[in-house]
């Protein structure tokens, strides 16, 4: 029998911190099937979708958005940490659970009016997702859809983003 997405990901319990259920991704991606299994997912999620480009967050958004857009004939927009770009660029900051984040995109990155989708491999809080999509918009172009590979629904990330078109391969009901 075939193996699902879900038997890739290796869960391991109390990981940082008691309580917490980490969800570990390069189990997936460490093999080949799991890896495909993944992207074929993500651009299956994305097979309707009109758009021109696909924008992914340091550094697993690299990781799955770059064949994505790779299997789509669409160029890749990489969403980095504050001081990663060579090239003028423009900077949101966003709450994370100890602190702040800052994240930018280069200026010329994204054209007016561009749609863009934006590949990650997670959504929790959906605090760098929006981080994303702020930049995106700020540069005038129009996030289409966002898709993930797995997404922890008790983290209530999607409410931060309900303003966006949101799909995720795997949910799991906790944090």
């Amino acid at each position: 029998m075939a193996k699902k997405l879900e038997d890739y990901v290796v869960t391991i319990p109390d990981f940082p911190k008691p309580g917490i259920m980490f969800r570990d991704i390069t189990s997936v991606i460490q093999d080949a099937e799991g890896l495909h299994l993944a992207i074929d997912g993500l651009a299956d999620l994305l097979k309707d979708v009109e758009y021109d480009a696909v924008v992914g967050p340091e550094s697993r958004g690299f990781i799955f958005g770059v064949p994505v857009a790779y299997l789509n004939r669409k160029g890749f927009i990489p969403v980095r940490k504050k001081g990663k770009l060579p090239r003028e660029a423009i900077s949101v900051s966003y709450a994370l659970e100890y602190g702040t984040a800052e994240v930018e995109i280069h200026k010329d990155a994204i054209r007016p009016g561009q749609k863009v989708v934006i590949v990650d491999d997670l959504i929790a809080t959906g605090g760098s997702a929006l981080a994303a999509a702020q930049l995106v918009e700020a540069l005038g172009g129009e996030v289409v859809k966002m898709v993930f590979v797995m997404e922890l629904a008790g983290l209530e990330g999607r409410k931060k983003l309900e303003k966006y078109n949101v799909d995720s391969l795997i949910v799991y009901p906790g944090k």
